[in-house]
């Protein structure tokens, strides 16, 4: 066999070079492992070793030799899509699937019309030495079908789904591979975390002795009953799930408790825990470490570094491992955004898609499930079908307000087959039912200032940054004691810093009158006796309401509800359009009708109510029809969807502020950024220091001088910008800025 390379060293002896036959095996071999989780390791295999046989040409081999010397331009002798075009030679159809994968294993899935191009007139390509090395190889037959039953009423969706889980696994073993030749001691550092069967050793012990010794209170009465279901219910076949738990009813141990023992019982890889945002992950990931480990758990977002790693120590280790997994998550327990995983299933780079194939046989919650975003809840429910239908995994819907997302009648795109872990998820409400709730007439700020100055602790949330902050400024000037803003144009440290306040105000049962946005009903476990909540859906609504004599305290002592939940329409701020208006509308139609608006039926009616109103729009960008209108030539526009399908289409800037009691640890941080030639540390550092700002917000702060540009990249606010009572001071605070 001639000798050919994949890729070198420093060293132009080629010596120590890697061989290209080498490569391809080891690729083939770990694809194949990858794949075997969905029955399609042969598809892999025959991926693997066709993926890079571009490289055996003299061509490229020669590129090879001059890259040693630094006399090659990067990238500049293609070698993907010879693997494409042997592919198609062999069989028109099924070799066009796999040419996907083959031509777009660097520069990301292509477009059905843009491969065939390439494909049909591919530039001066020396496609005979590349075949005469893969016959050296000895490679299998291409597979003659697909490794499973299709969805026929959406074929093309199906299809391009499997593309991108076979792309999944070529990539991230050929990344892989390639990491352990190049950079050994990367490599090194992916190995070492727990399995899930160490996990549920040691989570266990732990759970039973906090049960043991948590207070006899009926919420926690109630906690224990959940508890029970979740495990009870872990030994059901994989599928679909929901659980359906009002706020405050410990859904964040139970599902922990389902998911690891529901692993143990089938077999199950990893579980991921996706959260709608970034506090809650911290929060979560918080909990899931007291129980299993700081060791245990990958938060997939910029923060994840911890504040005490360093080089050489065991903790620098540990967050090396954890970074690199955020790559593959190839790691035990995931916690990452709604908008990462959401996006990612519908990528088309590979850095984006490296880690969908760890989804297969996975156990998936979706904390707070009612956030799945209405624009693509279509494209999102057809994704969550094809993990548990064809790819062996687990899905939990966990929300206190579960959206009707059941197929039916009137909704046959929704899921079928959800199980309800809870028994009686109307009893539960019941029990657990620690709020009236009375919707109020429209009021004027200086109308809603007067009623919680009748309060002597009362949370109020609103639906702009701006409302909260006139809100705020409004009960200060009135005098009221002990007047607090919270909303996100404050850092996450302050912003941890005023909420351990508010608790400790709560608890000396001292005044508190507190003005939010929604930001406070994303994991804040606080516990009022009265709250307002700006006009919203009924998901908020019941959010808000988890705010509420939360432990359930003083309805026990009054024997029946006795928190106050208050509805009002602001007379002073405009819903904001759009959504904002979309679940206000409907949540009118159910507080007219129910005297419970909270009661599941009540939640069921209103989200019919609002995907009816939304209708059509719930593939807002036709990302279903794209897929599927041209299934029978194969052809799928995996880059336009990937372009279209963005959860957040309004693009926010982060600035770095120096917030007043940690200024001096900010600016020694800033001052690596200046200095380091690896800032990522400094950077993830930074992350609890930062407010997201729009492209208005920050050009107004520009031409007041208030923004510091540090190496041409990183924006700081000037200290005059920064109150220690509202964050960034911008004087256009738009009516968008919801939280």
């Amino acid at each position: 066999m001639t000798h050919y390379y994949a890729h070198t060293s420093e060293q132009p002896t080629r010596e120590d070079w890697q061989p290209l036959d080498s490569h391809l095996e080891e690729v083939a071999n770990l694809a194949a492992t990858f794949a075997a989780s969905f029955n399609a390791a042969d598809w892999a295999r025959i991926a693997g070793l066709l993926h890079d046989v571009g490289k055996a040409t003299p061509a490229f081999q020669d590129y090879l030799v001059r890259s040693v010397s630094g006399k090659a331009r990067r990238g500049e002798v293609p070698h993907a899509i010879h693997g494409a075009l042997l592919a198609r030679g062999i069989d028109p159809g099924l070799g066009k699937l796999l040419a996907y994968v083959l031509a777009g294993h660097h520069g990301g899935l292509p477009d059905g019309d843009d491969l065939m191009r390439k494909l049909e007139r591919p530039k001066a390509v020396d496609l005979e030495a590349a075949r005469q090395f893969l016959e050296q190889l000895d490679p299998p037959a291409l597979p003659r079908s697909a490794p499973f039953y299709m969805d026929a009423g959406n074929l093309g969706f199906s299809l391009s789904f499997f593309l991108r889980m076979l792309y999944s696994c070529l990539v991230d073993a050929d990344w892989l591979d390639t990491e352990k030749f190049c950079v050994k001691d990367t490599a090194a550092y992916r190995c070492g975390f727990p399995t899930l069967a160490d996990l549920t050793a040691r989570f266990f012990p732990k759970l039973d002795a906090l049960v043991a010794k948590a207070t006899p209170t009926p919420v926690n009465a109630i906690r224990q009953e959940v508890l029970a279901s979740c495990r009870g219910r872990a030994n059901d076949a994989p599928g679909l799930f929901s659980l359906t738990v009002p706020t405050g009813g410990g859904k964040t141990l139970s599902s922990l408790a389902f998911a690891l023992e529901h692993a143990q019982a089938h077999g199950l890889e990893r579980i991921v825990y996706v959260i709608p945002y970034m506090s809650i992950i911290e929060q979560n990931a918080q909990v899931f470490r007291e129980f299993l480990g700081d060791d245990a758990v990958v938060e997939h977002h910029s923060s994840a570094l911890s504040k005490d790693a360093r080089e050489n120590d065991e903790s620098y280790a540990m967050s090396r491992r954890a970074r690199l997994a955020t790559e593959n998550w190839d790691a035990p327990i995931i916690a990452t955004t709604a908008v990462q995983f959401f996006e990612s299933l519908f990528a088309a780079k590979p850095s984006r898609c490296r880690k969908l194939h760890n989804l297969a046989k996975s156990i998936i919650i979706l904390d707070e499930a009612q956030m799945l975003p209405p624009p693509f809840l279509l494209p999102c429910l057809a994704a969550l079908k094809e993990l548990t239908a064809r790819y062996g995994a687990t899905v939990v819907l966990c929300t206190a307000t579960q959206p009707a997302v059941k197929k039916r009648d009137e909704f046959k795109n929704g899921l079928d087959g959800i199980r309800e872990i809870v028994p009686d998820t109307m009893t539960l409400h019941t029990s657990l039912k620690r709020v009236t709730m009375e919707i109020l007439d429209t009021l004027t700020d200086d109308e809603l200032a007067a009623r919680l100055d009748e309060e002597e602790q009362a949370l109020c949330i609103v639906n702009t940054r701006r409302h909260a902050r006139e809100l705020y400024e409004r009960m200060r000037d009135a005098g009221m004691e002990n007047v607090v803003h919270l909303s996100a144009s404050m850092c996450p440290a302050h912003r941890t810093e005023v909420v351990w306040k508010i608790k400790e105000d709560l608890k000396a049962k001292r005044p508190c009158r507190v003005a939010s946005t929604s930001l406070v009903e994303a994991g804040v476990d606080i516990d009022f006796p009265a709250v307002y909540r700006a006009a919203a859906g009924i998901d908020s609504i019941a959010q808000a309401a988890g705010r509420c004599d939360r432990e359930g305290k003083r309805t026990a002592a009054a024997g029946s509800p006795a928190g106050r939940v208050y509805i009002f329409e602001p007379a002073d701020h405009a819903l904001p359009r759009g959504h904002f208006t979309h679940t206000w509308n409907a949540a009118g139609e159910v507080l007219r009708k129910y005297n419970d608006a909270l009661a599941p039926d009540a939640v069921e009616h209103y989200f019919r109510h609002l995907f009816w109103i939304q209708g059509d729009k719930l593939d807002d960008q036709q990302i279903l029809h794209a897929f599927n209108e041209r299934a029978a030539t194969l052809d799928f526009p995996f880059r336009k969807v990937a372009g279209k399908f963005r959860i957040i289409d309004h693009i926010m800037r982060p600035i770095i502020v120096r917030w007043g009691p940690e200024s001096d640890t900010v600016d020694a941080l800033i001052n690596k950024l200046r200095w380091s030639e690896s800032p990522v540390r400094a950077l993830r550092q930074l992350q609890r220091y930062t407010v997201q700002v729009y492209d208005h917000q920050l050009r107004e702060l520009f031409e007041h001088g208030a923004i510091e540009v540090v190496e041409d990249e990183w924006f700081v606010l000037a200290d005059l910008n920064y109150s220690s009572t509202l964050g960034v001071i911008s004087k256009m605070d738009s009516v968008h800025l919801v939280i």
